[in-house]
């Protein structure tokens, strides 16, 4: 019994020390934690933009940063979003609810709620002016709506779609407008195709890739699209021509997002190889 005491006694003394040595261990991460929170204390291996900022004497970017506003009204996982390139300050969300809301992002305000026919959604987009939107999916389909002004805004009003684009022979991956007259669609059928809006029909289908067609951008002044793909590369097309321009390899896997730089002289890659690469046109 002594010697079982003795155990007892000694088991007690480990698991003391232990606790000790764990929280020592919890005080010094915390510790560094908060160092790597601190601007001055940013390494300059480590956090160059950080660094870059300071030697030019202008404001750097704080971390913390903290959430400005939060929109709520949908009810399903959100899959795509876009801004209206007015100042307006709306913007388009796309749900697995099935709908299409419009929010005011300064009032909170929801300002339409378009119900799809299918909630398979994968994209939406807003038209420059506003004037439209649409949204695409497993349905193979693009559903274009036109948004009514305030003035004749009713809230009563069914939406339904002005037109539905259907010559994709795969599902919608992504949507985009040059203008009110004209926008593009990508699939995963691998091509890519230019609407007519006016007349609601295929003006031009682009064939380039060799898989699915996840992601396009569109720089209207320059006349140039570009479109990433499952098959590890993006194309830069002449939007006038429809024929590429140039391949970008480099991705390992699926390139699942592409945006241009705003002057259009570089764009971004997001690829399933857990890398951002970015090329200069």
């Amino acid at each position: 019994s002594v010697l079982g005491a003795l155990g007892e006694r000694d088991q007690n003394a480990m698991d003391k020390k232990g606790y000790e040595e764990a929280q020592q261990q919890l005080q010094e991460l915390r510790a560094e934690l908060k160092k790597l929170r601190s601007i001055e204390s940013y390494d300059d291996q480590k956090q160059p933009l950080c660094s870059e900022a300071k030697s030019r004497n202008i404001k750097a970017l704080l971390p913390g940063l903290k959430t400005k506003l939060v929109l709520k009204g949908h009810y399903g996982k959100i899959y795509s979003l876009h801004w209206a390139a007015d100042e307006s300050r709306q913007l388009v969300s796309a749900s697995q609810d099935g709908k299409l809301i419009i929010w005011n992002a300064q009032t909170h305000a929801k300002l339409h709620a378009i119900p799809l026919r299918s909630s398979w959604v994968m994209t939406c987009a807003y038209s420059p002016t506003g004037q439209y939107v649409a949204s695409g999916g497993l349905d193979n389909l693009c559903s274009l709506y036109k948004i009514p002004s305030i003035e004749e805004h009713d809230p009563s009003q069914e939406y339904e779609p002005q037109c539905e684009f259907a010559e994709h022979e795969g599902y919608l991956s992504c949507c985009r407008f040059m203008d009110d007259r004209s926008m593009f669609t990508s699939s995963g059928d691998a091509t890519v195709i230019q609407w007519d809006i006016n007349e609601e029909k295929c003006v031009h289908r682009m064939t380039a890739h060799k898989s699915d067609v996840m992601s396009i951008s569109i720089v209207k002044e320059k006349n140039i699209l570009v479109s990433g793909s499952c098959d590890h590369t993006a194309i830069l097309w002449d939007i006038r021509t429809h024929k590429p321009i140039m391949s970008f390899p480099g991705h390992t896997q699926d390139i699942n997002s592409v945006d241009f730089f705003p002057d259009g002289n570089a764009f971004g890659t997001g690829s399933d190889d857990a890398s951002v690469r970015v090329f200069d046109i």
